[in-house]
């Protein structure tokens, strides 16, 4: 039998502009007891059949919440456990320090994170090690690969 996951992260779409890609965090977020921090503007609506589609019949497992704007957010999240993921980060995601209860952070599929947000936050940016010449990976592989490394490191993962 597999482990239960009781010790939660939080995972947040900063601007995401493409439903399916949201309704797969969703769903993320639901099978591992992790909440949802959306921050507007949203490239959809939240009742967008393809979000819809994506998270399916998960929707009611997950505890979300939607910010404004960045400044709202940035303004409540519990800093300094806030990880920024960027392809141009100052330590990998093996050398993240996480804990349950982190904030895992995430930027629009075509911009990534803002640039302001970066630049105020530089010791908080985390990135995925991949090869070099290559632009991302996918939102919702990337918030994935982030939460299972973190909950594997903190027990959850075994």
């Amino acid at each position: 039998m597999l482990p239960a996951l009781d010790r939660p992260y939080a995972l947040v779409l900063v601007h995401p502009q493409i439903p399916p890609n949201t309704g797969n965090v969703a769903r993320l977020c639901a099978v591992t007891g992790s909440h949802l921090h959306l921050v507007e503007p949203l490239g959809f609506s939240i009742a967008d059949k393809d979000l819809r589609r994506a998270g399916l019949d998960y929707w009611d497992q997950v505890v979300a919440e939607i910010h404004p704007d960045v400044e709202t957010w940035e303004a409540r999240a519990p800093w300094p456990r806030v990880h920024l993921f960027t392809a141009n980060a100052e330590k990998s995601l093996w050398e993240a320090d996480f804990q349950p209860g982190d904030m895992l952070v995430f930027g629009s599929e075509q911009v990534g994170l803002p640039k302001e947000l970066l630049e105020r936050r530089r010791a908080h940016t985390v990135g995925i090690p991949q090869r070099p010449g290559l632009r991302s990976l996918n939102l919702s592989t990337a918030a994935g690969i982030a939460l299972y490394e973190a909950l594997r490191r903190t027990g959850d993962g075994r």
